[in-house]
């Protein structure tokens, strides 16, 4: 039986708020009437109670780093660059936080954790994409995204998906309801929206035994077509994560993970790359960059 798809579909912020009013105690001061020879205490006056200021919202999450940073000299976080002080992602089968951060200004300062400086630059172009991430945590002023580049290369460095903090006042927020189901066991791959599951094909090629498909979380890094023969005009999808076996390919100090077209394209054939038909690899590049996709084993 093919493992289940992560076991999330959908997930609800709870957001808990409460007042309190307090009645202000009033004296009321009374006449006392006589009435049939009775003494009746009755009020001169009444007053209505006077609530209290609700109180503000206490600050919670992790506070906000308003530090200015000499970015000049910091590792670029993109494809390219080992950056040993970023940590891989510790919860590779998390679900999506629906948000997706790409920077605000031209260059923004990736920390490996909140409080301390900065490790790596993020710039907000880049040739081969990696601007636009997924964010997979919110805490506060902060927001933990995922990385591409390398914490180090196989075989003695971790080749993992990489994660960073930013400050959330460095990056535009958007809102993002879809992400890519990829089972390699059930050979399916599954485009998920809050409206929308569709499975684009229920058949490719994927990572040999040697150059396995790296399993996890990962995203959609840039898209475009190259001159390769084997894609025939198709364009390839670059993900952000790339092989746990090799340091590079095909002359390249490289070896990013990609869906893309190819004429064989069933079983466990490929350098990690997944081939795909003309219709699937056309569909999924329709997607927008930086969606989540979730590999499966």
């Amino acid at each position: 039986m093919p493992p289940a798809s992560p076991s999330w579909r959908r997930w609800t912020p709870l957001i808990v708020a409460a007042a309190v009013l307090v009645g202000a105690a009033v004296a009321v001061p009374v006449i006392i009437a006589v009435r049939d020879g009775a003494e009746v205490a009755t009020p001169a006056f009444s007053r209505s109670p006077v609530p209290s200021p609700t109180p503000s919202p206490t600050p919670t999450g992790l506070a906000a780093d308003v530090a200015v940073y000499d970015l000049a000299g910091l590792p670029t976080a993109d494809v390219f660059t080992i950056i040993p002080a970023l940590p891989v992602d510790d919860d590779p089968f998390g679900a999506p936080t629906g948000l997706l951060a790409t920077p605000a200004t031209a260059a923004i300062p990736v920390f490996a954790q909140p409080g301390g400086a900065p490790v790596a630059v993020l710039p907000a172009d880049l040739r081969w994409g990696g601007s636009t991430l997924p964010v997979v945590a919110r805490d506060g002023a902060w927001v933990r995204v995922l990385i591409s580049g390398r914490q180090g290369t196989p075989p003695g460095g971790n080749p993992a998906q990489l994660t960073g903090w930013l400050r959330a006042a460095d990056v535009a927020l958007t809102e993002n309801d879809t992400h890519v189901e990829v089972s390699l066991s059930a050979r399916t791959i599954t485009i998920v929206s809050a409206d929308l599951t569709e499975t684009v094909t229920t058949d490719f090629g994927s990572g040999a035994e040697g150059t396995p498909t790296p399993v996890g979380r990962t995203f959609i890094m840039h898209a475009e077509v190259m001159p390769y023969a084997y894609t025939r005009g198709h364009p390839l999808i670059y993900l952000g994560v790339q092989s746990p076996t090799l340091a590079g390919f095909d002359g390249a100090d490289t070896a990013v993970t990609a869906f893309h077209y190819h004429d064989t394209r069933s079983g466990a054939i490929s350098n990690g790359c997944i081939r795909l038909d003309a219709a699937a690899i056309d569909r999924l590049a329709q997607l927008p960059v930086g969606i989540p996709v979730y590999i499966v084993g």
